[in-house]
């Protein structure tokens, strides 16, 4: 499907389908609000915002350039900054809406942290994508900043600086994630987040940490391509 088709027919369809529920499911059995959560959850984290404005942007699919996933880090090396910061923006964004839905429809705890992990999953393994997606990091990032907000700070002071220093976007995010996910685990032990927030931490950390499977084999065989590197066609 192309993204303009999918942008008027799914794309209002998810959108009315959240606003309904927002309406709708605050009257209904909370089985049936978790159900329903996690359904939205993961069709809000397959929108493949980096797939759509590529196709729009420079008329190629992603997945045939650099490392074939859709999210902005090979989006900056396909496209440059003005296609990647949208993507990034509209990705954070996926995760922050889930969380706030699921507080909204099944209060704070469980339901943010199973929605934002449904999110991570259906950005990763898209359905609209035959499951072909991104790593996870702008979208798990959104999610953390609603549930956890210190947590994403420290992920993000960590992933800045490293990424800057070395010029391993990959890098930069694995520690960041690391970090972010330690962080939160230690906030839990001290008092400051409940513990089914850890859930989170270290589901989502394990999740995109596993993604970056191939980036940790590059960077330890220092063949690992650096930020500004070109995202070239896939043969």
């Amino acid at each position: 499907m192309s993204p303009t088709l999918f942008c008027v027919t799914i794309l209002p369809i998810i959108m009315l389908l959240v606003v309904a529920g927002g309406i709708l499911l605050p009257a209904t059995p909370r089985l049936v609000q978790y159900v329903c959560v996690l359904v939205l959850a993961y069709l809000v984290g397959s929108i493949p915002w980096g797939y759509f404005i590529l196709q729009w942007y420079k008329g190629v699919d992603i997945r045939d350039y650099g490392s074939g996933r859709i999210g902005m880090s090979n989006v900056l090396r396909t496209s440059g900054r003005r296609g990647a910061v949208p993507v990034l923006l509209l990705d954070l964004a996926k995760g922050v809406v889930v969380v706030i839905f699921a507080r909204y429809i099944v209060g704070a705890g469980y339901g943010e942290v199973f929605a934002g992990l449904m999110a991570l999953v259906g950005h990763n393994w898209p359905i609209f994508l035959s499951f072909r997606g991104g790593r996870g990091i702008a979208t798990g990032l959104g999610s953390l900043s609603v549930m956890a907000p210190v947590s994403a700070i420290i992920g993000a002071i960590v992933f800045i600086p490293i990424t800057l220093i070395t010029r391993y976007l990959s890098l930069g995010s694995i520690l960041g994630v690391i970090c972010a996910s330690g962080s939160l685990i230690a906030m839990i032990f001290i008092g400051l987040y409940t513990l089914e927030y850890g859930i989170y931490g270290v589901t989502a950390g394990s999740i995109i940490i596993w993604q970056h499977r191939d980036n940790i084999k590059r960077l330890i065989e220092g063949t690992e391509r650096r930020l500004g590197s070109p995202g070239t066609r896939i043969q």
